[in-house]
């Protein structure tokens, strides 16, 4: 079996009260539920981890290395300015998948850019709990085992 890290970011935690318009009603517990299912389906294990520290992500990605073969993460606004995440990301020799409940570009100009997505193989924004299921299939694709 291989091993998928998914990774949440500031304020993520909060999924199911904050902004329920925007986001949904799904708490994080249900994402990450839905995210290890899919992952199970074929296969693979999850880690999971939520974090309202960026250092906290930092060492979650660098001790990534050579345990999993891909990192799914949502880093909440840590997307938009966070280069200690792209460096860290960059640094991973498995597989990057960037996911977005809502759609950034639908959004404010500030969240128009990430700095995630030049190290990810895809992005997938703006299908809601969906798209967890897409970036377990996107991460997944020709995953060796470990």
């Amino acid at each position: 079996m291989a091993s998928i890290l998914l990774l949440h970011g500031p304020n993520l935690n909060l999924l199911g009260q904050r902004e329920p318009a925007i986001y949904g009603t799904t708490t994080l517990a249900d994402h990450q539920e839905r995210v290890i299912r899919a992952a199970a389906d074929r296969g693979h294990t999850v880690e999971v981890l939520q974090s309202n520290h960026e250092g906290e992500l930092v060492d979650a990605i660098h001790s990534a290395r050579g345990r999993h073969v891909a990192i799914i993460i949502n880093a909440g606004a840590l997307t938009h300015y966070s280069w200690s995440i792209h460096d860290a990301l960059g640094a991973f020799e498995g597989r990057v998948v960037e996911v977005h409940i809502s759609n950034p570009h639908a959004r404010e100009s500030f969240r128009h850019v990430s700095v995630v997505a030049p190290k990810a193989v895809c992005t997938i924004a703006g299908l809601g709990a969906e798209g967890y299921d897409l970036a377990v299939r996107a991460a997944v694709v020709n995953a060796p085992s470990r």
